[in-house]
């Protein structure tokens, strides 16, 4: 078997999964700030770039990773020209709109670390990055005439830039250094990025400015207004070569600083504009990153090895380690930036971090309670140096509570870690809609969150009054569990008392009818409550894959429904604390299977949003672990391919590459608990070095079927002992133990004993 094991080096990611949809497909290294690619004008383009056959309108250096909604960075595009008509720098077209070229789609190449596009105009463009720094290669076609121009562009994706941007253009040397306010896509506020750009190639012929559509090499400052019609208006700086007979080099250096310090990024980690050795340089840290992990190949096709590297690659393009980069307060410790959003990626993206990469997590934990205490708030989102917009509950707390029971610590501050998850459930901020919790009264003295609740102490939108309950009661759970930790007893009784509050919502006669009328054949659902304790009532399959209204929305619009998202369908398997006393209220094992199944089968979930993650697994605490086993292999490859159109739904700065890493691997977690629920590995044997202590945990399956028709565990064993739980806890990973499940192709009886569940904080 030792001839079959395969790592990262041997099994490269594709960062073109979802190129259809919101990825980054781009250059970059782990946790990167610069982050390069082109910029199409497609739908979906959030990522930058997508495979939907638009046209690029530049090549720029800032982008988020599979974000909904607008379009997130793209600052200070490059665009490039063979020549322009007439030898003239005017012949050359400047604004985004009117430039833009399709490209040709068999030219598209990208791996970690590169990213290479051919035009129609038969430019080719290659880029390659550091944490900082982006470096561009432009070639030109063969035989071209005359003077090829690249322009740089003030804008960014989404049009948001505001007024003032700024460029200077060097005459001497051509660098351009500059900056401009924008938007976030998804907060509040605004922020202000500098660039630091200079070529290298051919002989400089001359260099300016342009604005709107004409451009002088007599001008090389330029200061533009942001316009009066929606869009900015076009403006920045070109420079214009000798001869197109050798490639030009670009290399931008980014900064939320200032100018200078962009220079200085970019001179430290691309000082040569050696693109070759810039590109080696990120591979290697994809491979440093990534080679803890290594598989048995056996009968595993090359799309399913694909597919799990992929998904393992992408929870490090999103957060990005700003550190260093922070404008808005004086710090020591680490910031991370781009947590988009915490909601989507408390789930998994960041406890599969926490094994593979506990280093980077311990700093995100560290930037996330340093941003409480300049901030006086824990973000729920957070992206651009902006605050995001909250979802749900205050899921920084199953964040950090993930973080502390797994036991990291190097220079994590706990005591005030936990000062902060306090305040987030004792405190309303004037403005939870970017933090924190709101409806504190009526949660601490009703037990649940009233729909139209009266609420003067802060502002939000007024929705979402079952998710949040739902939610609140699970954050409350986590900060019982770091309370424990630090010995806060009468804490640890508030928080759990608190946390039961889920059951407040619940309507034992409350049926559900399929959208032609008829009975679903369950009863007993989460309803809304009013303030007076009397009940509402949403169609427990508003906003699922069945509910074909187009008016059904449960997102944050005024208007939009009681849960966040998802439907109560979805939401009432939401109870990640308690599931036993959930299946005992849903009339047991047996009928919480059927309910499960229900969800599935029926199409009420959508495995492409967060919420529907746990559930493919929640049948290991009724007693079905197979039946989890039997789920994962449904969706994947299913719903998780390595192809353009291969997610189901937005990555969400990794979540669905997370889901896919993790079902993959055999062990997926219950965040903010120390558990993680066995499944068979999609490989013979699946081993993770871990970081911290250096020991090598293994799953190993016995009688591997690589067709998947023996997926049911009969029996294991860790460290040779016979093991009959359905889970083991984060021990496995930095004690290094060794996990051998017995497969075969029927249900057993393995893990199915009382004693043998996952812990719950009711009883079975």
């Amino acid at each position: 078997m030792g001839a079959s094991i395969s790592s990262i080096a041997d099994s490269p990611p594709s960062p073109l999964i979802q190129t259809i949809g919101n990825v980054f497909a781009g250059a970059t290294i782990p946790y990167g700030m610069a982050k390069a690619v082109a910029d199409v004008d497609s739908e979906s383009n959030q990522g930058g770039f997508t495979s939907e056959g638009g046209k690029v309108t530049g090549f720029s250096s800032m982008h988020d990773s599979g974000t909904g909604g607008s379009p997130s960075l793209g600052n200070f595009a490059f665009f490039p020209y063979a020549s322009c008509a007439g030898d003239d720098v005017n012949g050359c077209t400047y604004p985004k709109s009117a430039r833009k070229l399709p490209y040709i789609n068999e030219s598209v190449k990208a791996s970690p670390g590169y990213f290479s596009i051919q035009l129609s105009s038969r430019v080719t463009v290659d880029m390659t990055a550091a944490h900082h720094t982006s470096l561009f290669r432009f070639r030109f076609p063969e035989g071209s005439d005359g003077s090829p121009l690249v322009l740089l562009d003030l804008t960014d994706l989404a049009n948001s830039r505001q007024d003032n941007a700024t460029i200077h253009v060097d005459g001497a040397s051509g660098r351009m250094t500059g900056s401009a306010r924008f938007l976030p896509s998804f907060g509040s506020g605004n922020f202000v990025a500098y660039f630091c750009a200079d070529f290298h190639g051919a002989n400089i012929r001359d260099s300016g400015i342009f604005a709107n559509s004409r451009a002088s090499a007599d001008v090389k400052d330029l200061k533009i207004s942001r316009g009066i019609n929606g869009f900015p208006l076009p403006g920045g700086g070109f420079i214009r070569f000798a001869s197109a007979n050798e490639p030009v080099l670009t290399r931008l250096g980014l900064s939320l600083i200032n100018s200078d310090r962009a220079c200085s990024h970019a001179e430290a980690e691309i000082p040569n504009f050696d693109f070759d050795a810039a590109q080696k340089a990120a591979v290697s840290a994809w491979r440093s990153k990534l080679s803890p992990i290594k598989i048995s190949t056996t009968g595993v096709s090359s799309s399913m090895l694909t597919n799990f590297y992929s998904g393992i690659y992408r929870t490090m393009v999103n957060p990005q380690d700003y550190t260093g980069e922070n404008p808005l307060w004086q710090s020591d410790e680490p910031y991370f930036d781009s947590f988009y959003c915490l909601w989507d990626s408390f789930r998994s993206q960041i406890p599969f971090l926490t094994i593979l990469d506990p280093q980077s997590v311990t700093r995100m934990i560290r930037s996330l309670i340093d941003t409480y205490s300049h901030l006086g708030w824990l973000p729920d989102c957070r992206m651009s140096l902006c605050k995001g917009f909250t979802q749900g509950g205050s899921n920084a707390d199953v964040v950090l509570a993930d973080a502390f029971i797994k036991g990291l610590k190097d220079g994590i501050d706990w005591d005030t870690g936990y000062t902060a998850v306090v305040k987030d459930a004792e405190v309303e901020p004037y403005d939870w809609s970017n933090e924190g919790r709101g409806g504190l009264d009526s949660w601490k003295a009703l037990g649940y969150i009233p729909v139209q609740d009266f609420d003067y102490k802060g502002f939000g939108t007024m929705t979402r009054s079952i998710s949040r309950t739902l939610e609140y009661s699970y954050n409350d759970f986590v900060i019982s569990q770091i309370a424990a930790g630090l010995n806060k007893t009468a804490d640890v009784e508030k928080y759990k008392a608190r946390s039961s509050n889920w059951k407040n919502l619940f309507k034992a006669d409350q049926t559900s009818l399929k959208p032609d009328g008829t009975d679903t054949g369950f009863v007993g659902f989460f309803q809304p409550k009013y303030l007076n304790g009397t009940w509402g009532f949403q169609d427990p399959l508003k906003c699922s894959n069945t509910d074909l209204d187009p008016n059904s929305i449960c997102s944050l619009q005024n208007t939009a429904g009681e849960t966040f998202e998802s439907s109560i369908w979805e939401y009432s398997f939401f109870v990640p604390h308690d599931q036993s006393t959930l299946i005992t209220t849903l009339s047991g094992p047996a009928a919480f299977v059927r309910r499960l199944d229900y969800l599935h089968n029926q199409n009420v979930t959508y495995i492409g949003n967060e919420p529907a993650f746990l559930t493919v697994f929640q049948y290991h605490y009724a007693a079905r672990p197979a039946l989890s086993a039997l789920r994962a292999h449904a969706y994947i490859p299913a719903s998780f391919s390595p192809t353009p159109t291969g997610l189901p739904g937005n990555d969400d700065s990794g979540a669905m590459g997370s889901f896919v890493a993790f079902a993959m691997l055999g062990l997926f977690p219950n965040p903010g608990q120390d558990v993680y629920l066995i499944t068979p590995p999609f490989f013979e044997s699946v081993s993770i070095t871990s970081p911290l202590t250096g020991k090598t945990a293994t799953i190993r399956n016995v009688n591997f079927d690589p067709g998947y028709a023996a997926v049911f565990v009969q029996s294991a064993t860790l460290d040779g002992e016979v093991y009959t739980k359905s889970w083991v806890d984060h021990s496995f990973f930095t004690e290094g133990k060794e996990l051998v499940l017995t497969l075969g192709r029927n249900e057993s009886t393995w893990g199915t004993r009382a004693e043998d569940l996952p812990p719950s904080s009711g009883s079975y």
